[in-house]
C-alpha cells in the first residue's frame, strides 16, 4: 500500500495522512523486530546503502538523472524527492519508510 501511495502523482490530504499513519506502523513494526536502526535515515541511510551494496554514484544515475545530483544529495545540498525515495526503495528493496526521520515519540516526519 505504501508503495501504490508512493507511486501516485499528486496525493489528497487524506492519503497523505494515510501515508503517514502507515510509515509509522511499519517503523513500529520494524523497531519491534529489530529490523531498523531509526537514527539513521535520509542521504545518510543512501551513503550506507551505496557501501553495503559496493556501488557507485554513477551505479544510480538512472534514479537520479545525473551524478551530480547524486553527489549534492549525498553532500546534503539537495533533499531526497518522494520520487527518488519511491525508486531508491525499489532498487534496494526496501520500505520507503526508512529514508523518513522519525521524531522522538517515533512518529514518521513527512514533509
Amino acid at each position: 500500500m505504501v508503495n501504490n501511495l508512493l507511486d501516485t502523482e499528486a496525493l489528497t490530504a487524506d492519503e497523505e495522512d494515510y501515508l503517514e499513519v502507515l510509515g509509522t506502523l511499519i517503523y513500529e513494526y520494524e523497531q519491534q523486530q529489530g529490523d531498523i536502526i531509526s537514527d539513521i535515515h535520509g542521504a545518510e541511510l543512501l551513503q550506507i546503502l551505496i557501501e553495503e551494496n559496493e556501488l557507485k554514484q554513477k551505479d544510480l544515475v538512472p534514479i537520479f538523472k545525473t551524478e551530480s545530483i547524486v553527489s549534492a544529495v549525498l553532500n546534503g545540498k539537495r533533499q531526497l524527492t518522494t520520487r527518488h525515495i519511491q525508486e531508491l526503495a525499489k532498487f534496494f528493496h526496501v520500505s520507503p519508510a526508512v529514508f523518513f526521520p522519525a521524531n522522538s515519540s517515533g512518529d514518521f516526519l513527512v514533509a
